[in-house]
């Protein structure tokens, strides 16, 4: 059955929902628990198809037992895996965080970059591992989409792209400004408001701008 074509946003629309997600999550931030960028990096890289709170709990040990760039360059790949086998895709992610320290330790004397460009050249870090970290880290204006992002953006008429990265596009493009707070109010919208299943929609404040709750219940 073909998907109902939903309606785009109006300028002024856009101009409002920036508005109401601001005033309703003024300063936002992750809920990945970290005290550096190493940290938030690492956490950031587990977090793919995984949930923050999961996350939360099985760094503390990983950071303890790696607590730089360096410990991680030379861990044992089996007792990476023991650290995070509760988390979703591990093997791939401890090879990845390896190969990103040994990375950091042979390009960048041992220092996370504060720069996207280089942090995408990092082994398991994409556009949006690299945005996040961004937006977190430096306040960058930039724009990350996650599932949540990417139905709520679609929920509201925002965007109707097909992939989280063009959805990035057309959001940064829309919104312009205040990118790195609406990326975690999005975030923590769809998270705990405008859920793929079962949304709150009788009380919620975006309400006169929602096109539908079924589409996209990703």
């Amino acid at each position: 059955m073909a998907t109902k074509k939903i309606k785009p946003a109006t300028k002024q629309e856009i101009i409002e929902i920036k508005k109401v997600f601001l005033e309703h999550y003024p300063n936002s931030l992750t809920e990945l628990n970290y005290n550096n960028i190493y940290e938030l990096l690492i956490a950031v890289m587990l977090s793919a198809q995984c949930t923050d709170k999961r996350v939360n709990i099985i760094s503390p040990a990983l950071f303890k037992a790696y607590p730089s760039a360096i410990k991680l360059a030379n861990a044992d790949l089996d007792e990476v895996k023991s650290f995070i086998n509760t988390c979703s895709f591990f093997n791939n992610k401890a090879k990845n965080l390896i190969k990103m320290a040994q990375s950091v330790i042979e390009n960048y004397n041992g220092e996370i970059p504060q720069d996207q460009k280089e942090l995408v050249k990092l082994a398991g870090v994409g556009q949006k591992t690299a945005n996040v970290v961004m937006i977190e880290y430096t306040g960058a204006n930039l724009m990350a989409v996650d599932t949540h992002v990417f139905r709520v953006a679609h929920r509201l008429g925002l965007s109707d792209d097909k992939t989280a990265l063009k959805t990035e596009e057309t959001l940064s493009k829309k919104f312009k400004t205040d990118l790195h707070l609406l990326h975690q109010a999005m975030v923590l919208f769809g998270r705990y408001k405008c859920k793929a299943v079962k949304p709150e929609c009788e009380e919620c404040f975006m309400k006169k701008h929602c096109r539908t709750s079924e589409t996209f219940r990703v």
